[in-house]
């Protein structure tokens, strides 16, 4: 009964919050042309209702690929296709073609924000909690709070209710393959996996890590037994779900690749560091990957997934500010045992996301929700007072310093960090949002926060890497569930 009611608690507490973001602002009211991300999803159902199928990738008289032409896979397309079936129920004129370019109204707000709640409610909600009361270690107090630390995270929920990028149907359809791998269940596991991938293409940022994990299982198991026919069944079902996602854009050999193009668009610029990135993409990707592929359990699966979209979201080319929301989703999962480490990430990351949130309106609900972290900051300062530095996840960077600095205090370094991370985001997010900038430097503020938040992230990526590839496998077994 107890684990229902805190079940039932987090529902409540991750809808209500979702829901009273609806009030506020969105990506790109009332500036045209572009009108922004708002505008884009809206068009995309337009698109899909009106247009045959092999248009919807095509510049063509109906669909002017200059204005918020469709850039994401197939399943985006169908997920917008029933949404405009929706819409055109409620109101024809939230899609009729052309006529509905730039269309605002207060009802076709909530219908929007009711199409991302109940995608949360369908997909995303029900995998967050089944991970956290089954799969996250510690009491039940710490699976709530790993729980409410995912559902109530203020970063998802003002992107995807203020720019409706429906991040949570992709991460959400990730996080079902990761349980299915848990469980033990590949086939199904790599189903949603492909599911999610061909969804939001940003998901390539975790499929090294799950093609290591499976194949480092089926290595296990003899690739000349049981383990080759289980890597042939998975190959299989990757395939098979590809082919049925693709299916409608099979019949032309144009269609696929036009949908590749814009899925990829090398053409809008390619410089000479092209190569520089991919050497450090590789770089911080690699070393976790192999350890994942030759030790293929849950926790290294884990850490593997974090640093694999820390590296891309760090290096990788042509990267949007909010791609850092699969990193930081998958630290979440990480669960209690890195609670400290993980709420600090989380903070870092929103601040990131400020120059962003500021131009779209969404100030309000910036300080609110910054306010929050700053009490909970506050806790943190006291919690670190009285961590030791095995509590903190220190002992790899003790191992690396006791022969040079055996008396350094490692807590209290990183209490002192916290502090000045704490001080230097505040300041900067006062400065952004009261101070003009230099007339020769308009874009000083934002690029200060990409600095500061730059840093911290290639310090996590240093220091998540360094778990996984240091520290000792965890002697707590995951329990199994029926």
């Amino acid at each position: 009964m107890e684990n229902w009611s805190l079940f039932s608690l987090c529902v409540l507490l991750g809808l209500t919050s979702r829901w009273a973001v609806s009030f506020h602002s969105y990506s790109g009211a009332g500036k045209p042309p572009m009108f922004g991300d708002y505008e884009a999803q809206r068009h995309w159902q337009e698109v899909t209702y009106n247009l045959p199928v092999h248009e919807w990738y095509f510049n063509t008289t109906n669909n002017d690929l200059n204005y918020w032409g469709l850039d994401y896979p197939p399943l985006t397309a169908y997920h917008s296709l029933v949404c405009a079936y929706v819409a055109k129920l409620l109101n024809p004129e939230w899609v009729e073609l052309h006529a509905s370019r730039g269309y605002e109204s207060h009802s076709h707000k909530l219908f929007m924000r009711a199409t991302v709640l109940f995608t949360d409610i369908l997909i995303y909600i029900p995998a967050v909690l089944l991970y956290c009361f089954y799969f996250c270690d510690g009491s039940s107090k710490q699976k709530v709070a790993t729980a409410l630390c995912i559902l109530l995270y203020p970063g998802l929920i003002l992107i995807d209710y203020g720019h409706f990028q429906y991040n949570s149907v992709s991460l959400g359809l990730a996080l079902w393959g990761i349980l299915g791998l848990g469980l033990g269940w590949d086939l199904f596991g790599s189903l949603a996996f492909t599911l999610a991938l061909n969804y939001k293409q940003m998901e390539l940022y975790h499929s090294l890590p799950f093609f290591c994990y499976l194949l480092g299982k089926c290595i296990k198991q003899g690739l000349t037994g049981r383990g080759f026919f289980q890597l042939a069944k998975i190959s299989l079902t990757v395939l098979v779900t590809f082919a049925l996602c693709w299916m409608p854009f099979l019949s032309d050999p144009k269609q696929p690749l036009q949908v590749l193009h814009r899925l990829f668009p090398f053409g809008r610029g390619l410089f000479e560091v092209i190569h520089i990135i991919f050497a450090l993409t590789l770089l911080f990707i690699l070393p976790s990957s192999l350890k994942l592929l030759s030790k293929p359990n849950l926790w290294q699966f884990k850490l593997a997934l974090v640093n694999s979209s820390l590296a891309f979201f760090l290096f990788s080319f042509q990267v949007h500010e909010k791609s850092i929301l699969l990193a930081a989703f998958y630290c979440t999962h990480l669960g209690f045992c890195l609670f400290l480490r993980l709420m600090f990430f989380l903070f870092v990351f929103f601040h990131s996301m400020l120059p962003l949130l500021v131009k779209d309106g969404l100030l309000l609900p910036y300080v609110v929700t910054s306010l929050a972290f700053l009490f909970l900051s506050l806790y943190l300062l006291s919690a670190l007072e009285r961590s030791t530095e095995e509590e903190l996840r220190l002992g790899i960077y003790r191992k690396l310093t006791r022969h040079w600095l055996p008396k350094l205090n490692l807590s209290r370094i990183i209490k002192w960090k916290f502090w000045f991370s704490l001080v230097a985001m505040a300041v900067l997010s006062f400065t952004s949002v009261w101070l003009e900038p230099p007339a020769k430097f308009p874009d000083l503020f934002p690029v200060l926060v990409s600095i500061l938040s730059f840093l911290h992230f290639l310090g996590f990526i240093i220091y998540f890497n360094l778990v996984q590839l240091m520290e000792p496998q965890r002697k707590k077994s995951q329990k199994k569930t029926n």
